[in-house]
């Protein structure tokens, strides 16, 4: 098809349900910005709607309306914010929005309504529901699922004879022949909008929950002479919401295992996907590995040849060609080519590795930038520093770079080789190709070339074990030394 026939299929308006309060969530964050893969539930639902490139979107709120209302102007500054009133119920959530629209310019064509709270849901389906509808020349077309346990869900009602849909029956006002229907109504529709509009002024509340129902339009466009149909989706993952953690943790581990399994059919070799987490956002190139216990967020990306893991967890870290990370915590780094880091190695933002450069097993390191082919191998800390090329800190390595009250810099040349437990007190500077002594208390800046070294007298006081800890394992070996040296 081509871009210009797809364009024909696209929607008027796309309708965001978003106004529930979601108390089985028990949380105090609303449920749709709960996240799924690095992104609010309402959030991938504004991304599958966005992809169907409606002329309008309008999203509908009322539970913690302005945190709700801020988090969607942040991923769609045109989303048109509706408030529900307190008149309860979906179609009157609808009829809000529409009257919204319609006060902005009349809406003619299809209307699209969806929710905020189910994650899996493709912008994929959803074009083939607008396409079966404007194809079919459908008054509404509803997206179903036929489940196993159906429970909750409103039932399809199709007639006897020939299937057609003849309406939906809430789950709480079903009978028990009702309830052991398996099609399920998704809450998932195509309109037309003048159907939609018209249907709406006759929709009630005479029912056991008070509510304007939705799904009374289906019944009522029938009896207008409407054709109604559905689109059956045998993937009842994009059709199934979010009300409490466990089905939050259910939608999590799906929408993981697509996305690892995607990212393996574009060439990355993931080891272990059961035990490997990647968000929405993150990039990875061809030929990347992924070890055991690896978390990948944010907007991570990995480039070709890098391995990430075990146990690693990245967030907005960037990764080059050929780099390892071994057992890292990261965030907010950059890792380049050729780099190695790990294992146990925490990384914290503004950190810069440079290609073929190393930062190793115990060192953390904040705000620094570590040129090409510098090593920071062990148990060190790095902070608001500046290293330069083929430099090598040696063990235990401390830029001291708080006085208690400001952050100081330490800066460090090329070519340069530190000690064991150096530490520089910062602000300092040390000169390319300078060296340090083990134990070196850096205060004053190292000019280039020079050895920088602390020196104090070191005094032994004899037979202070066996006068101090008589008796003692330390004693008892002193003791022996002394009397083999004496045969």
């Amino acid at each position: 098809m081509s871009p210009q026939d797809t364009k024909s299929f696209n929607p008027s308006a796309v309708i965001v349900l978003a106004a529930g309060a979601g108390t089985r969530m028990k949380s105090r964050t609303p449920k749709i910005l709960h996240p799924i893969g690095g992104i609010s539930m309402v959030g991938h639902a504004l991304a599958a709607a966005q992809g169907l490139h409606p002329d309008r979107l309008a999203v509908v709120v009322r539970f913690e309306r302005d945190a709700v209302a801020a988090h969607i102007q942040a991923l769609d500054a045109h989303a048109l914010i509706v408030d529900q009133d307190d008149i309860p119920g979906t179609g009157r959530a609808v009829q809000a929005a529409l009257e919204a629209l319609d006060a902005q310019h009349e809406v003619h064509g299809t209307v699209v309504v969806t929710y905020g709270d189910v994650p899996l849901l493709t912008t994929a389906l959803l074009r083939e529901l607008v396409q079966t509808h404007a194809t079919d020349g459908n008054a509404v077309t509803v997206l179903t699922a036929v489940l196993e346990d159906a429970a909750g869900y409103g039932r399809i009602l199709r007639h006897n004879s020939d299937g057609t849909v003849l309406g939906i029956r809430e789950h709480k006002d079903a009978t028990a022949a009702e309830r052991a229907i398996r099609e399920i109504n998704s809450g998932i529709y195509a309109f037309d909008a003048k159907v939609l509009r018209a249907a709406l002024k006759k929709v009630t509340t005479d029912n056991n929950q008070g509510e304007m129902y939705l799904t009374d339009v289906l019944g009522l466009a029938r009896n207008d002479g409407g054709r109604v149909a559905a689109v059956v989706t045998a993937d009842r993952w994009q059709v199934e919401g979010a009300n409490d953690r466990v089905q939050l943790a259910a939608l999590g581990t799906e929408h993981n295992r697509r996305i690892v399994e995607g990212w393996m059919r574009a060439g990355v070799s993931v080891i272990d996907p059961a035990t490997t987490w990647i968000d929405s956002t993150v990039e990875l190139e061809e030929d990347v590995t992924i070890l055991p216990g690896t978390q990948l967020h944010g907007k991570t990306t990995v480039a070709r040849d890098a391995v990430v893991g075990p146990d690693s967890t990245l967030t907005d870290v960037q990764i080059g060609e050929k780099a390892e990370v071994t057992r890292t915590h990261g965030t907010g780094a950059i890792i380049g080519e050729g780099a190695h880091v790990g294992p146990f190695t925490f990384l914290r933002p503004g950190t810069v590795l440079g290609a073929d450069g190393k930062i190793g097993a115990f060192y953390e390191t904040k705000n620094v930038t570590i040129g090409r082919g510098s090593k920071l191998s062990h148990l060190g800390y790095a902070g608001d520093a500046e290293i330069g090329e083929d430099t090598n800190i040696g063990c235990g390595n401390i830029t001291a770079n708080f006085d208690g009250v400001n952050k100081h810099r330490t800066v460090i040349g090329s070519g340069v080789r530190t000690g064991s437990n150096t530490v520089f007190v910062a602000p300092v500077t040390v000169g390319d190709g300078a060296f340090t002594g083990a134990g070196a208390i850096v205060r004053k800046d190292v000019p280039a070339g020079a050895l920088s070294l602390t020196v104090a007298p070191q005094r032994n006081a004899q037979g202070w074990t066996a006068a101090n800890r008589p008796g003692s394992i330390p004693a008892l070996a002193a003791q022996k030394a002394a009397d083999n040296a004496s045969n």
